[in-house]
């Protein structure tokens, strides 16, 4: 008899997880609680509550989390000018932290002793959320079915559905995507199937976000962003809650044909793993963020920056978002950002994406009198350099010296 009675599962209605909710009545005899959440997937998720009440599941939670998750957690990630290993701009690495604490949230107001999840004992999902569970609840139980069942196939959880009698989508008997997706508001990714051959370009009809950059428009369309402390919040001056601005740049760089990205990255527990993303919105923050802080920032306070965010960029993949170390981090970047404001104006065709404006009145560094090619009144003297240059070069004389000596 376990001494589980509830647990709180993660849960999005698909194939994968109603096996698991029915796997959790019938190994644990226990309770289940269903949460499922809205950070912007595009999905209809009453059919998600209708299936759970239909396996007999009393409390359910559906919550919208949009505004919660670009907020809290993507626009932080971006103060940082966040990507990992020079590309992934971590769309599904981002969101199991805010997943996560709403598991334990519902876990103490439901008062479940145990959490579950989906995630595969082969990626990095599965470190991301328990990463989190202990991080914010340390005696929480976790049940982790992919790491304990035998259901080590498609065919097999399909048949298990079958013999339990779990409603299960035309889609899902007849194959479905032949890819496995996650989507939100940052991104959608793509993996398995034909991607996992490193060498096999995927099909065109794969993208569901993005044009093909050679059929998207021959006009180029402008954008300008308005940055305050490091987070934009107008769109070509209208105000745009964070969730809004994200959907509206997604929606336009979409059209564009910008935010593709095929990827073979190293995941946390060893592997290598090939995926392919859309993130378009995410595509053109970056730029312009980056564009705002080259005017407002000094310039060992950006490359102190620049030097940090691969390993902020790590913890975030790696599943560490509540770990003491990215929360002093962070402390760090939101001080850089005080003096990030202004607007950026980018250039979008055929995707690509262009900075060709940017202005910060009253925080930027960029002096034009001491920057110009013309006569600077004497704001600065180039006679200075000279001797600049030589005790720079003191070091390198010093060696020159010596090498010939010998």
């Amino acid at each position: 008899m376990s001494d589980i009675k509830k647990v709180v599962l993660a849960y999005s209605g698909g194939l994968d997880t109603s096996v698991i909710l029915k796997w959790l009545q019938d190994t644990y005899q226990c309770e289940v609680v269903t949460f499922t959440a809205d950070i912007g997937q595009g999905e209809e998720l009453e059919p998600a509550r209708r299936k759970a009440e239909q396996l007999g599941i009393r409390q359910i939670y559906i919550d919208d989390l949009r505004e919660e998750f670009v907020r809290d957690f993507v626009f932080p990630m971006f103060r940082a000018n966040t990507i990992y290993e020079g590309e992934y701009l971590l769309g599904t690495s981002i969101a199991r932290p805010l997943i996560a604490k709403r598991q334990i949230e519902i876990a103490r107001e439901t008062g479940a002793d145990a959490v579950s999840h989906g995630a595969t004992g082969k990626g990095n999902d599965q470190v991301r959320f328990e990463l989190g569970y202990y991080a914010l609840e340390p005696n929480i139980k976790v049940i982790a079915p992919w790491r304990e069942w035998d259901l080590t196939s498609r065919e097999k959880l399909l048949a298990y559905a079958e013999s339990h009698g779990i409603p299960v989508e035309m889609k899902h008997k007849t194959g479905g995507s032949p890819y496995s997706m996650d989507a939100n508001l940052l991104h959608i990714s793509y993996e398995g199937k034909v991607l996992e051959d490193p060498s096999r370009e995927p099909e065109d009809d794969m993208w569901r976000w993005t044009v093909a950059p050679e059929k998207a428009p021959d006009q180029a369309q402008y954008l300008e962003l308005t940055f305050d402390r490091g987070d934009a919040v107008a769109l070509d001056g209208k105000p745009l809650s964070p969730a809004q601005m994200l959907a509206e740049l997604n929606r336009i760089g979409g059209l564009h044909g910008i935010g593709r990205l095929d990827l073979v990255e190293n995941r946390f527990v060893g592997m290598k793993s090939r995926g392919c993303y859309e993130t378009p919105g995410g595509t053109l923050l970056l730029k312009a963020h980056r564009a705002i802080e080259s005017l407002t920032l000094d310039r060992e306070v950006a490359h102190l920056k620049d030097d940090l965010m691969p390993r902020y960029a790590a913890m975030i993949y790696n599943g560490y978002w509540w770990s003491p170390e990215r929360r002093a981090l962070q402390a760090l970047i939101d001080h850089t950002q005080q003096t990030v404001n202004g607007w950026v104006r980018l250039k979008l065709y055929k995707g690509t994406v262009m900075v060709v404006g940017r202005d910060s009145r009253e925080d930027s560094l960029f002096d034009p009198t001491i920057a110009t090619f013309e006569d600077d009144g004497g704001a600065y003297h180039q006679a200075d350099a000279a001797g600049f240059i030589r005790l720079n070069a003191l070091r390198l004389r010093i060696a020159a010296r010596l090498n010939r000596s010998r």
